[in-house]
């Protein structure tokens, strides 16, 4: 059997009725994993013992498949997702030691209560620092779709291991795009849920202000299934928000009549590729189709997010990543003499020049003497671009555009110019910036083959209409059923 054949909710079926074990699904993920894996690089670290021993558990258990929606379902998880006994680097030489760790993230125990199985630990940008994947300090990962080009970050191996059909469903994390971007790249589902929605506990931080989890899927139902699961209050995340969590799957009517969509000139402006637009505007055609309205508006304010996010990401990294240093846990320096040399020398043998270069603008911008120039007012900026939000909200029901400007880019290809690299996120950085909701669906390929993305951006805590507006799209076209072409047939 082939993972890509089949969703979640059918599988669940299969296995209710007897005609596949959870073991067989377990080593359908593996023996996919064995195929493609080397081409891809999805996955640093692989699990594969407790796996097979707990899908064995789970095949000889009396509990129910239904009343554990992501039963026996084989998952991967980002390595910045803190997994108990189960190796823990963020893609970088600082942890590449850290081999047991003591504890779960909450949404991985979330997983398990779900009986869901975790066949290993994900690929990634150093500490979550990129937009390709080109940072991890172990390896790039590549795009499924055509290994030559990237797949996006920092989530690239989450993104690539959906895609590649190694695992059917994974989870990642999104400061700035990082879940949204490498989905838009390899062609699946990725969701940016609202700031507090899932617990952060046990998610090694990058920037807490702007860090959140979220599932990629194959198609939009799964996403809303494993969104179920990892969603809710907890008390280990001060930033948690007690609100009600909704059967997401029942939004997924496919009725969008009467939905107003706003459309910002600013998503469709300079530097978005034209096949990237005529994609979203192919696809607004299919929402008038369904009784959807759409006008164009404005977010004034958008076009300062990549310099605001820049500012103040970088400042809660320089924050963040000062427990870094040699002294407690991670790599220990063997040359250092005496103490301060530990320090620096961990740190600068530790760290990769991303990860360094954005610890010293961070630094730089918490200064003496540049706090207010620099961070305060990027915060100033922050609420702006927030405000531009809550106004669209306030007339229309969703915002509509480009997940990014372009198709995925060559490795190699924009290493060395940072800037650009930095604007490849022009687009989700805003939702990230106001906290609300997004999710990117397939929408397209380039010419030479290569996915776009749609993104859709909802009201704070209203996933439900995000995904009832990206599950009439996914149900009226047939962007989602494409393939890579990767490991032969699939």
């Amino acid at each position: 059997m082939s993972l890509f054949d089949y969703s979640i909710k059918e599988l669940e079926q299969k296995l209710h009725n007897k005609e596949i074990t959870v073991t067989d699904l377990v080593n359908t993920s593996y023996q996919r994993i064995e195929e493609v894996d080397d081409q891809v690089q999805a996955f640093l670290t692989l699990d594969k013992e407790k796996a097979i021993s707990t899908a064995k558990e789970l095949d000889g258990s009396t509990v129910a498949e239904n009343e554990h929606p992501l039963f026996g379902i084989p998952s991967g998880i980002k390595d910045n997702i803190v997994t108990k006994a189960l190796r823990t680097t963020c893609g970088s030489q600082f942890l590449r030691n850290f081999d047991d760790p003591l504890y779960n993230a909450t949404v991985v125990e979330k997983l398990n209560d779900a009986k869901a199985v975790t066949i290993g630990k994900l690929n990634m940008d150093e500490f979550a620092m990129g937009s390709s994947n080109e940072n991890s300090s172990f390896t790039p990962t590549r795009n499924p779709w055509n290994t030559e080009y990237v797949p996006g970050g920092s989530s690239g191996g989450s993104a690539a291991a959906v895609a590649a059909g190694e695992v059917l469903f994974s989870l990642g994390s999104d400061t700035g795009g990082s879940i949204r971007q490498p989905a838009a790249f390899c062609g699946v589902v990725g969701l940016k849920p609202t700031y507090g929605r899932v617990s952060r506990f046990g998610l090694v931080a990058f920037a807490s202000s702007l860090d959140q989890i979220g599932p990629i899927t194959r198609n939009v139902e799964d996403n809303a299934r494993v969104l179920e699961v990892i969603s809710g209050h907890d008390k280990m995340d001060s930033t948690s928000a007690n609100v009600d969590v909704p059967a997401y799957t029942e939004a997924l009517t496919g009725d969008v009549k009467g939905l107003k969509i706003a459309v910002p000139k600013e998503y469709l402006a300079e530097g978005v590729s034209p096949d990237v637009k005529k994609s979203v505007m192919d696809a607004l055609k299919v929402y008038e189709s369904l009784g959807a309205e759409w006008e164009e508006v404005s977010l004034p304010h958008s076009k300062y997010a990549v310099a605001t996010y820049y500012l103040l990401a970088s400042s809660e990294a320089s924050a963040n990543l000062a427990r870094f240093d040699g002294v407690r846990y991670g790599v220990r320096s063997e040359n250092a003499e005496n103490m301060l040399d530990m320090f620096k020398m961990s740190r600068s043998e530790g760290f990769g020049e991303e990860v360094k270069r954005r610890i010293m603008l961070g630094t730089y911008a918490l200064s003496s003497g540049y706090y207010d120039a620099f961070y305060k007012k990027a915060q100033k900026v922050r609420t702006l671009i927030k405000n531009d939000f809550d106004k669209i909200f306030e007339e229309y029901d969703v915002i509509i555009g480009p997940t990014t400007p372009t198709p995925a880019f060559k490795i190699g290809e924009k290493v060395e110019d940072p800037l650009t690299m930095y604007a490849n996120d022009i687009l989700t950085i805003p939702v990230n910036l106001a906290g609300v909701p997004a999710i990117s669906v397939p929408c397209g390929l380039s010419e030479n083959g290569l996915p776009f993305g749609l993104q859709i951006i909802g009201k704070y805590f209203d996933e439900r209409t995000v995904y009832r507006t990206a599950h009439a799209f996914e149900q009226a076209t047939d962007h989602h059923a494409k393939r890579p072409q990767l490991g032969g047939a699939n």
